[in-house]
């Protein structure tokens, strides 16, 4: 059997050789492709071309499939198959009901407000798979630079060439103390009482450490910690056993709030942003975008100080955004509907 080589075998083609198998006339098949019944006539004929054999007697308005139409269709119903699963697919990758999101956050966002968001993100969307990690800054920068991680989440970055960075909020830093401590039923502490008291102190070379450094040096108090951290959760787990004063972020805050610490305001203020970080050179995956509207209610939620703020109303602690950084973060809209 030779097959005319004038086009290539069409899938539309076959689609209508296969409704008018299920149906057995062109009016039922018309209908169900909602095309008109002129055109599934003209496939059929121009099919029957390209394959150089008839696929169907016509007898009393009906179509009766030949015995090499019978044969053609059982070669190709499980390619319908297919096609409808991919159909479906598509559309569940378009609505954001499937697919993988690739995130990655520095520690305070990442064991405070991702899983909360996540759990919310994750409960309506059964079919799609997270990776995630908590990393350093400089390595959440890298992954989404390079593509590798799909939105990072970290504190205290304002820009960062190569990457777009949006900051829908600020909140303030605190000071945590054991809750006999002297300390703890001040109305709010500063660089001076902090040094007295003895500190843990936050690595220099990171933001959040540089910023604090900057904050004793303007109260014209020596920045001297006995013991230097990384990570503002560990700071807040050496105060817990009472190594002293530790300055953290607010989330860091949150997420040891059933520890036996109390949180106070620092003096002077620090205000450190929450970030979203995306490829610049890329759109924004669909889910990814969907994911980072949930983090930011999840932050607004959560509240750096729920005690002193109603519901409905940011903590006092919280600055107002950057109107340049905080508009919502738009995905990639994607192909148009066919």
């Amino acid at each position: 059997m030779k097959i005319k080589r004038r086009n290539d075998l069409s899938v539309r083609l076959l689609e209508i050789f296969g409704m008018l198998m299920l149906h057995q006339t062109t009016v039922a098949a018309a209908a169900e492709l909602g095309i008109s019944q002129p055109s599934v006539s003209s496939a059929i004929k121009q099919l029957e071309d390209q394959l150089g054999f008839p696929l169907f007697e016509r007898q009393k308005k009906r179509m009766h499939p030949t015995s090499e139409a019978r044969l053609l269709f059982e070669e190709i119903e499980p390619l319908f198959e297919q096609l409808r699963s991919i159909e479906s697919r598509v559309r569940d990758l378009r609505g954001g009901s499937a697919g993988k999101l690739r995130l990655l956050a520095t520690p305070p966002l990442g064991h405070s407000v991702v899983p909360i968001a996540l759990k919310a993100f994750l409960a309506g969307r059964p079919a799609v798979t997270v990776q995630y990690d908590v990393r350093r800054l400089e390595e959440v920068i890298d992954a989404v630079s390079i593509g590798t991680c799909d939105l990072g989440l970290c504190l205290g970055l304002e820009s960062h060439p190569g990457v777009t960075v949006r900051s829908p909020r600020s909140d303030l830093m605190r000071a945590l103390v054991q809750s006999g401590h002297p300390l703890a039923g001040r109305d709010f502490i500063g660089p001076a009482e902090t040094a007295e008291a003895g500190f843990i102190g936050l690595d220099r070379v990171s933001r959040l450490g540089l910023q604090l450094q900057a904050s004793f040096e303007a109260d014209g108090v020596d920045y001297a910690p006995q013991v230097e951290v990384r990570y503002c959760h560990t700071a807040a787990i050496l105060a817990q056993a009472g190594n002293g004063v530790a300055v953290v972020d607010a989330f860091t805050a949150l997420s040891v709030a059933a520890m036996d610490l109390v949180a106070l305001p620092f003096r002077p203020e620090i205000s450190i942003p929450a970030s979203l970080i995306t490829r610049s050179d890329q759109p924004v995956p669909l889910l990814a975008a969907e994911f980072a509207t949930i983090v930011e209610r999840t932050m607004a939620e959560i509240s750096a100080v729920p005690d002193e703020a109603g519901p409905d109303e940011p903590g006092p602690d919280a600055a107002p955004p950057d109107p340049d950084t905080s508009g919502p973060i738009t995905p990639d809209p994607g192909p148009p509907d066919p």
